[in-house]
């Protein structure tokens, strides 16, 4: 029987290869349904009240996730002046990004669907 440690390790190992791919199309929903651009702490704030706090404690891993879905396109961002402190990159959803989101969307169905399928075995 596996020690108590071994397992949580591999429970950590086992969710961040999950989230690795999950973050992203979490984030690109969250611009999404957002009715104006969103800066990093508002974002992480969503993803822990929406995500019911599964991508929470991640704050800081958002923002190479942000940098590199703005790289690709699929984000646009300002930089405002803020008022309390200094100032604000502001995230928002391009077109592209948008279109994305759908194939992700697809595509994160159709392998939570499968995966799900696997799990529960087979029909009796």
């Amino acid at each position: 029987m596996d020690s108590p440690d071994l397992i949580e390790l591999q429970l950590r190992k086992f969710q961040k290869e999950l989230s690795a791919g999950t973050v992203s199309l979490a984030l690109l929903a969250v611009l999404a349904a957002a009715p104006a651009p969103m800066y990093g702490y508002q974002i992480a704030k969503t993803l822990e009240q929406v995500g019911e706090g599964v991508l929470a404690g991640k704050q800081s891993a958002l923002y190479p996730v942000l940098r590199n879905l703005e790289g690709t396109g699929l984000l646009e961002s300002t930089v405002e002046p803020s008022t309390a402190g200094p100032p604000r990159r502001y995230y928002r959803i391009t077109a592209s990004g948008r279109e994305v989101l759908l194939a992700w969307t697809a595509a994160w169905n159709a392998t939570r669907s499968s995966v799900d399928s696997v799990l529960q075995g087979p029909a009796a």
